[in-house]
């Protein structure tokens, strides 16, 4: 078989097992990362359907990228700035604290001589961002306390995996000790770079790609920010998923955050998802049946004292013990970069052999299976109530409005709002608007509101209403639509085109509706009424009837169609005329000998 064909065979393959056991082990109740694991296991180790697991898992760590990316868009730097303490104090604490620990524990259990139980005990110290980020997300964790803790001490590790490498070379005697002061330089100039590049560089990028409407460009552009900041970390010494998490934070403050996540999610999910099925590809089950007393007393003894370690150091500082336990439940595997480690390890040659390594990485791999059930556990051990307040410190992920479109009618509306202390989410799809309103202040996002990837990315599961000032009627019926079909929680408030489009929104059944020129109309109307002489009280009381009017119309409309309530229309003067004092209350200006119908309503534009 060719190599293309075998590609393709291995892809239909492996996006085959996803489709079938992700569905299966969710509704199991067990998770999909547990079913990827399972496909893996089933397609390489037992069928030997896909033989070269590595190639694959190298493509899919891109999943791993993309996923920090879009963690990263989260965090705008101020918030990753308060989170210091827990990176670097708690997060360098779990490493130094559980890395000791495991090097005991694999010296008297024989494993290797003191300086590869050095390795071995700090690469099993760190954790899987993978599986532990996957875990939050399905969950809906991430922002949460517990979530954010989590992820704090996961940001550590991957930082950590930098002086371990260099912690391989000076353990091992055998070879000449490099001087790793040019390392850290280039790593640190490349982190530089990266932060310079985007606080001046990626957004104005966006701008000029959003004003040509390219959509598929914009992907393009993303994809490239992603992948290029990822390949500069690697270059620098860096992991590639330290250099998509950076970019992702460089970017969190822009307006086209949410439109760049909607866009590399699909990647992200799917890649991901291959991911896990190359690591339960990459099993070794022969050495798992050679040492299986080994491993089967190595993967529990290793996730307790993580957990243990984990859980004591989150209690110390100050995390109640529902949280610590969910860390501890959620970080006691073994992570991607161990792999890395006890790989660089043997190959070196003077620390531990290959066959060793095999048999770490299989310990690794089955502690990563075990994670969802961790998980598991991990909430039956909780107290009292399990429901966690979210964190609101992300902008745009928790309003209780999200405002799609802002033109004038929206831009107005939002000064009610964010006068009376709420706080909205905005997206419009102009990247000129987004920039004129950038110069006044206003925090805009960009983004296509008819996208459900989009609305989901800005918030809409927890917005309580949604509001829509659109300014062309299809996008508008689009976006409600859209609305009422997957977020029927959402109260939908809309500006309408005209009096047609207000009755057909009435129809949809959307909670709230206004025609941008009623509001304005009417005081217009009053206020010329004023000028020429009829008092503010009287002229108040005149429009007032004319909004009643013009309600009770749109009533009967919507029930019976365009021409009902058209004998309620003012179409010439009402005698007396209003510019004298009235012989009656405005209640009898309804009165039907006083009115015609018009043959066909021109309909309003704005």
């Amino acid at each position: 078989m060719s190599a293309p064909n075998t590609l393709f065979t291995e892809t239909l393959l492996l996006l085959g097992g996803a489709v079938v056991t992700a569905p299966i082990f969710k509704k199991l109740g067990l998770g999909t990362v547990l079913g990827y694991l399972a496909a893996g296991v089933v397609i390489g180790p037992i069928l030997h359907s896909i033989g070269d697991s590595e190639a694959v898992l190298a493509v899919a760590e891109l999943g791993v990228v993309f996923l920090l990316f879009i963690i990263g868009l989260e965090l705008k730097p101020t918030r990753l700035w308060q989170m210091r303490r827990d990176i670097f104090g708690l997060g360098t604490a779990q490493v130094v604290l559980s890395g000791l620990a495991l090097t005991v524990a694999a010296y008297l259990g024989g494993i290797a001589g003191w300086k590869g139980s050095i390795i071995i005990g700090f690469g099993l110290a760190l954790s899987s961002t993978a599986f532990a980020m996957q875990i939050l997300e399905q969950q809906g964790d991430v922002n949460t306390k517990y979530g954010q803790r989590s992820f704090s001490m996961l940001l550590l590790q991957d930082l950590a995996i930098v002086p371990l490498l260099a912690l391989i070379t000076v353990l091992d005697g055998a070879k000449e000790t490099a001087n790793p002061l040019p390392s850290l330089a280039i790593a640190v100039g490349a982190v530089a770079a990266m932060i310079i590049a985007g606080r001046y560089l990626l957004t104005p990028l966006f701008q000029v790609i959003a004003r040509t409407g390219a959509r598929e460009a914009m992907i393009a552009a993303a994809l490239f920010v992603v992948m290029g900041s990822a390949t500069l970390m690697q270059l620098a010494g860096l992991s590639m998923a330290m250099g998509a998490f950076l970019s992702g934070v460089m970017l969190a403050e822009s307006s086209y955050r949410h439109e760049l996540e909607a866009d590399i999610e699909p990647f992200r999910g799917v890649l991901l998802a291959i991911f896990f099925i190359a690591v339960g590809l990459s099993l070794k089950l022969e050495v798992i049946l050679d040492n299986w007393v080994m491993i089967v007393l190595a993967v529990p003894v290793m996730m307790v004292i993580k957990a243990i370690v984990i859980y004591a150091l989150c209690r110390v500082s100050r995390s109640s013990h529902n949280d610590a336990v969910r860390i501890a439940g959620l970080l006691p595997q073994g992570g991607e970069f161990g792999f890395v480690l006890f790989s660089a390890a043997s190959a070196s040659g003077g620390l531990f052999s290959a066959n060793t390594a095999s048999m770490l990485i299989a310990i690794v791999t089955l502690s990563m299976a075990l994670t969802p059930l961790s998980s598991a556990l991990a909430k039956r051990l909780v107290k009292g109530d399990t429901q966690e307040e979210l964190d609101e410190d992300f902008e745009g992920a928790g309003s209780d409005v999200l405002m799609i479109g802002f033109s004038r009618f929206g831009q107005i509306a939002a000064q009610i709002l964010l006068a009376s202390g709420r706080d909205v989410t905005v997206i419009d799809f102009s990247a000129d608007r987004i920039r004129q309103a950038s110069s006044f202040g206003f925090r805009i996002y960009f983004g296509d509101g008819t996208r459900k990837d989009v609305l989901r990315s800005a918030g809409i599961d927890r917005a309580k209403i949604v509001v829509v000032s659109t300014h062309q009627r299809e996008v508008t019926d689009k976006i409600v639509e859209l609305v009422q079909t997957d977020y029927p929680h959402a109260r939908i408030f809309v500006r309408s085109y005209d009096r047609i489009h207000s009755i057909d929104l009435r129809r949809k059944g959307v909670d709230y509706e206004l025609r941008e020129t009623l509001e304005s109309g009417l005081l217009f109307g009053r206020r010329t009424l004023e000028a020429l002489g009829v008092g503010e009280a009287q002229a108040y009381e005149i429009g007032e009837d004319i909004r009643k009017r013009d309600e009770q119309r749109l009533v009967l409309q919507v029930s019976e169609g365009l021409q009902a309530g058209t004998d309620m229309l003012y179409s010439r003067p009402v005698k007396p005329e209003p510019l004298v004092k009235p012989k009656r209350s405005a209640e009898t200006y309804s009165d039907a000998d006083d009115l015609v119908a018009l043959p066909q309503e021109e309909p309003e534009r704005v």
